[in-house]
């Protein structure tokens, strides 16, 4: 945890979890003050002291080395030495003669390839299946830029990395085979990162604390949001923005009149003519923040009516769903048309909308992907998925990886927007809302029950999801229940 430049990466208390490319790494590694074999010596004695954590002691255990001949290997080399300092059975076993399968091993360390690798890697497999592995930077075989596998990799119950996360293994496979992963200070400088992983400390510090003399328009929001025939998403959006932070929520459904499926504690306002856009930009004056798009239709009228509302609208504004697709290859025209004084849009794409954006999915390297089309179109760009990514214009990068499958569910994405709608209407700035948005709502997916969960069902936990951020149960909000 280092000191950073300000930026939306970095907590009130200064510090980050930042997150490096390995051609990042490699020049912070350049960089040092120290020797390599400094750093080699500290990057051994941190995996020896997870390995031993993992041993649960020194005397009679039985560790494998898997050492390749780069730093990698070198560093499975030096806890290797410490590890036999302490009593342990060290059998270090180089990775390009590695037979098929390892010695008998209370623990086997991989330390083969780090992050750099290049082609494909089979592992040689413990004796017992059931043996715990550490892995030294990254599992080796995994791409520590996109996380993909070649060959076969050996999953890890644990990872320790230095310096700073690497994307792969936020990323595709490497988010299932690092396991636990445990990030040490070998004292090189991460102060060059331009992506953060985002903890529950940083959604703890970046959520304002309501003023005493607050009022609901303090904290206003509208959502222009469901068709006649298609008002659940409206509904899921809704709700969830006023459990994050609207104090007041107005619900249009452009076509649907009075017949809009909002709470109970949301205002209904029609929206009568075909030039609706029009509408709501003359009554947007008292309002913090704007959702448009979840289950709005894709027919060209309503399309044309997102663009211009998207494009006069100078508030904080979230546009999910069907107003992504209305945006389309257009979106940096819309967003330029834009006053100049009004807050960074927020796109929420899942790949499929992504592709609607920017001409094509997302590549392998999402990082890369998120970056070029938030620069492209001058917004913060959240990027659904396992890890969800989450880029401004200036090439900053939030990244979030609560949650679990259980949030593929049909209007989990609604949920998520009324998410960020409310953290925007109660004053957090567009990357934030975004990023702490993304975590909150995994948060909620993850104290959930195991199967059969819905979308609405997250709406119900955000409560939860919100004191354990700060620090307590929910107990804590409600300490007479």
């Amino acid at each position: 945890m280092v000191p950073v430049r300000a930026g939306v990466g970095t907590r009130q208390d200064g510090t980050v979890e930042p997150i490096v490319t390995p051609a990042e790494m490699a020049g912070i590694d350049a960089a040092a003050p120290e020797p390599v074999e400094t750093l080699i010596e500290r990057a051994g004695g941190a995996v020896a002291r997870t390995a031993l954590q993992m041993l649960g002691g020194a005397y009679g255990r039985r560790v494998v080395v898997v050492a390749g001949k780069g730093n990698n290997g070198a560093d499975g080399r030096a806890a290797a030495r410490r590890l036999a300092a302490r009593g342990v059975h060290v059998t270090v076993v180089d990775a390009a003669d590695a037979p098929a399968q390892l010695p008998p091993a209370d623990l086997v360390v991989d330390a083969a390839y780090g992050t750099g690798f290049r082609g494909t890697y089979d592992a040689p497999r413990p004796a017992d299946p059931a043996t715990p592995v550490l892995a030294v930077d990254i599992p080796s075989g995994v791409d520590g830029l996109t996380g993909e596998a070649s060959g076969r990799p050996l999953g890890a119950d644990r990872t320790v990395t230095f310096a700073a996360w690497k994307p792969g293994l936020l990323l595709a496979d490497g988010a299932g085979l690092a396991g636990r992963v445990e990030v040490a200070d070998i004292g090189l400088g991460t102060a060059s990162a331009r992506a953060w992983r985002v903890t529950e400390a940083d959604i703890a510090a970046w959520l304002p604390e309501p003023e005493r003399s607050t009022h609901k328009w303090k904290a206003a929001a509208w959502l222009i949001a469901g068709s006649p025939g298609m008002t659940g998403a409206a509904r899921l959006a809704a709700s969830s923005a006023m459990r994050s932070g609207a104090g007041y929520l107005r619900v249009s459904t452009p076509g649907a009149g009075t017949g809009v499926d909002a709470p109970v504690e949301a205002v209904v306002a029609p929206l009568a003519g075909p030039s609706w856009s029009a509408e709501v930009l003359d009554g947007l004056e008292r309002f913090h923040a704007l959702g448009v798009g979840p289950g709005l239709g894709t027919d060209e009228d309503t399309a044309d009516q997102v663009r211009q509302l998207v494009a006069g609208a100078a508030l904080a504004t979230v546009v999910d769903g069907d107003g992504l697709r209305a945006l389309g290859a257009a979106a940096a025209t819309v967003i330029r048309r834009r006053p100049a004084d009004a807050p960074l849009v927020v796109l929420t794409p899942h790949d499929g909308e992504f592709a609607a954006l920017d001409g094509g999915a997302p590549g392998a390297d999402r990082f890369a992907a998120v970056r070029d089309l938030a620069r492209a179109t001058g917004t913060v760009v959240l990027l659904k998925g396992p890890a969800t990514l989450v880029g401004a214009p200036d090439g900053s990068v939030l990244v979030t990886d609560q949650g679990d499958a259980r949030l593929a569910t049909a209007g989990s994405g609604d949920v998520l927007t009324g998410l960020i709608v409310g953290l925007l209407a109660s004053g957090v700035p567009p990357p934030r809302a975004a990023a702490a948005g993304a975590f909150l709502h995994g948060r909620a997916g993850d104290l959930a029950w195991r199967r059969g969960l819905v979308a609405a069902d997250l709406v119900g936990h955000l409560p939860a999801a919100f004191a354990e951020v700060a620090g307590g149960s929910i107990a804590t909000l409600y300490p007479r229940l």
